[in-house]
């Protein structure tokens, strides 16, 4: 049994539970929608899907209220899958480990995929409980909204009988929401040079770790930080002063999602290593005053590692970091 079914409403919990044991990232969300079919057929509901793979579920009126107006409740079938750089997980083979703590409901290493799983789990909560009044119902889940609103898209024209639709995926209860964040997509190419690293140096992994990360339409307004923007800002400041080496920098997972970790390889020459960890000491507790009541948990860590890659050249060192550091980041316009 889940450590979930303690919370209450059970039935509502069960069914997130189960919704987070069955693997449903973006563009893997078949096992569920199979699930879920099965679960309306076996309620002995009236259920189909369309030619993107929507699910419709419809459920007659209570006695007495046929002619109320029919409702649908919509949510989205697939999960943001992001995870801690540590944590081993497979979006679409291994299920979510979800965990209470305090008065959240949290994944162990991972998203929890509540965006728009407790919307799921609310409408087919709503379906089940025969002690719910209600005119007639209809429940909408779509596909792949998280990397394109596929199933949004898609939608036949006239499938739905109902005329008030209540979207579930939204992020504060007893609020309804008016607009939605927008986002602007690019793809960079770039050509660097690469030139051996000089004898003499050292190589190091430098981590930024421990950011809350996020929804990027949900929380950008936030101010949390982005693990990117961060880490690359301590390179433009002290490459040049440490003759710094770049030879990779990896951060975030996925475009909707705020990065929680980055991390660069760098090289120094040996005599500027205790240069190189005073300034990230330095920098480390800048970044904790800046985001002391929102990153708690931000850690900048040097650990040395073997290398045999070539780093960027100086010009291809400056070109990729000026342009990861005057990337936009946050919120650019409000409507």
């Amino acid at each position: 049994m889940s450590e979930l079914s303690q919370l209450s409403p059970q039935p509502l919990w069960d069914i997130f539970a189960k919704i987070c044991s069955i693997p449903h990232p973006s563009y893997h969300e078949e096992q569920l929608a199979e699930y879920i079919v099965g679960w309306a057929k076996e309620k002995g509901f009236h259920v189909e899907r369309d030619q993107v793979g929507n699910i419709l579920i419809r459920k007659p009126a209570t006695a007495g209220m046929e002619n109320r107006k029919p409702v649908v409740l919509q949510a989205h079938l697939d999960m943001v899958p992001q995870k801690n750089n540590d944590t081993v997980h497979d979006f679409t083979k291994d299920p979510i480990q979800p965990y209470i703590d305090g008065e959240w409901v949290k994944a162990r290493g991972t998203t929890l995929g509540a965006d728009n799983g407790i919307g799921m789990a609310s409408a087919l909560a709503v379906l089940a409980d025969e002690n719910v009044v209600h005119g007639p119902l209809e429940v909408l889940l779509t596909m792949t909204e998280e990397a394109g609103m596929d199933g949004a898209f898609g939608l036949q024209s006239n499938w739905l009988q109902a005329d008030i639709l209540i979207n579930t995926d939204s992020e504060e209860e007893g609020e309804i929401y008016m607009g939605c964040a927008g986002g602007i997509d690019f793809t960079s190419n770039l050509h660097l040079d690469r030139e051996a690293v000089p004898a003499g140096f050292e190589t190091f992994k430098l981590t930024l770790k421990g950011l809350k990360g996020g929804h990027s339409g949900g929380e950008i307004h936030v101010g949390l930080g982005n693990a990117n923007k961060l880490l690359v800002r301590f390179l433009a400041g002290h490459a040049e002063e440490l003759d710094l080496r770049l030879i990779d920098f990896n951060g975030g997972t996925l475009r909707n999602a705020i990065p929680r970790e980055a991390f660069a390889t760098i090289a120094v020459a040996a005599d500027k290593v205790d240069v190189l960890k005073s300034l990230m000491n330095t920098y480390q507790e800048i970044l904790k005053n800046e985001l002391a009541e929102k990153e708690k948990n931000l850690a900048l860590l040097l650990d040395s590692v073997a290398n045999d890659k070539a780093a960027l050249i100086a010009k291809s060192r400056d070109t990729f970091i000026r342009l990861l550091n005057a990337t936009p980041n946050g919120v650019i316009r409000n409507s």
